[in-house]
């Protein structure tokens, strides 16, 4: 570029930097030490002297995710889950939490479990409604507003900018889950967001070996302090193997995303108003409720994450998911093999997804492929 900034795709595909710096190596070295020598006047040769609070190839993830989401900082977890709650663990006693009804369901049963044991009190919006996130707010009381787009597994969007702008006149933050989109194709921070977490596992990894999670920040804030101390008393940061895979992944988030993105578009445009399909979800068909939001907000490419509502009821949607034999019925998403999961067996009959909805999560296979075998599924239904 002419100011010499780094496009995101180099930064990726670099790992942030071409080379090791000490030694000139091409893969991003490992570094499996869990302790560091001090020097001759006992101080630490590095930033850290002890695994738990860091180790160069955990740098390495942090400095590359952070420079692709346009942050300040980022912190590796051993899981999402352990990146959420120690998110979480940072609201004050009491405070009030703004989340939507449908997201992730172990983000929202966290969420639940928290204000069972009284740690906070926690509204759940419907996005579909206009006006429900502003209607949800308690101006001085709400502390943390969380909210993810497209969200799993409806695909329904949400406007960062708007909600960023409606969190902060309540003096709240903003954190968005943008795994969906995989640091590729939607900067939160950029819109105004606070915090933008991923699940590391799915499309920064891409290639379902990792278990990971990320926060970046768009400011060093105190309450990001406490998130690095915690992370380190916890003793919760993602071990340095897993950070190389993580690094060897995210060097080709790209160009697995994109593919990902073209081929889920030609599914869903196949199977839309196809006779063994009630409803296709995906943000990238013009009759999704949400697509002039992700048009704006999503700048390359609609993602791979769809979802089918199959007409029939619980048990058609369950066994479309068992006749399929190239798309793998398995959890997860963001990886190079497709994925279908029935969604309610999932998250159990308390869920608020519908009975019939299978969630896709499309790879890098042909897309004709998928097509076939989708259609053999749908017809055995």
């Amino acid at each position: 570029m002419s100011d010499g900034a780094l496009r995101p795709e180099t930064i990726a595909a670099h790992a942030l930097r071409a080379a090791d710096e000490a030694t000139g190596a091409v893969a991003p070295p490992i570094y499996l030490s869990s302790t560091y020598a001090r020097d001759g006047n006992y101080k630490p040769k590095l930033q850290e002297n002890y695994v738990r609070n860091g180790n160069p190839t955990l740098w390495r993830a942090e400095e590359a995710i952070a420079a692709l989401e346009s942050g300040t900082s980022a912190l590796l977890f051993a899981s999402g889950m352990a990146g959420i709650a120690t998110l979480l663990e940072t609201v004050p006693p009491g405070a009030h939490v703004v989340a939507p009804d449908v997201m992730y369901y172990g983000t929202r049963d966290w969420m639940k479990r928290l204000e069972g044991l009284g740690r906070i009190t926690l509204t759940l919006f419907d996005p579909r409604q206009d006006g429900a996130l502003e209607a949800a707010l308690q101006k001085g009381k709400t502390d943390l507003v969380w909210i993810e787009t497209p969200l799993n597994p409806t695909w329904d969007l949400i406007d960062i900018t708007a909600a960023a702008s409606a969190a902060h006149a309540a003096g709240a933050i903003l954190a968005v889950d943008a795994t969906a989109t995989g640091a590729v194709t939607t900067n939160p921070l950029k819109l105004g967001a606070d915090i933008v977490f991923h699940s590391a596992t799915k499309y920064l990894n891409g290639h379902s070996d990792v278990l990971a999670g990320v926060l970046v920040t768009r400011e060093e804030t105190r309450r990001w302090a406490d998130i690095r101390m915690l992370r380190t008393r916890m003793g919760a940061p993602l071990a340095p193997l897993d950070c190389f895979l993580l690094l060897r992944g995210l060097r080709t988030v790209f160009v697995r995303y994109r593919q990902c993105s073209a081929n889920a578009m030609a599914i869903a445009r196949y199977f839309e108003g196809h006779p063994g399909v009630e409803r296709v979800l995906y943000p990238g068909l013009a009759s999704h409720p949400g697509h002039a939001i992700a048009a704006r907000q999503m700048k390359d490419g609609f993602g791979g994450m769809m979802s089918l509502l199959v007409k029939g009821g619980f048990e058609d949607a369950r066994k479309l998911c068992t006749r399929l034999k190239v798309i793998v019925p398995a959890t997860s998403l963001g990886g190079v093999e497709s994925l279908a999961e029935h969604r309610k067996t999932v998250e159990g009959p308390a869920s608020p997804v519908p009975d019939n909805l299978v969630r896709l999560s499309i790879g890098i296979e042909h897309a004709d492929d998928l097509i076939a075998d989708l259609e053999q599924a749908l017809a055995g239904v």
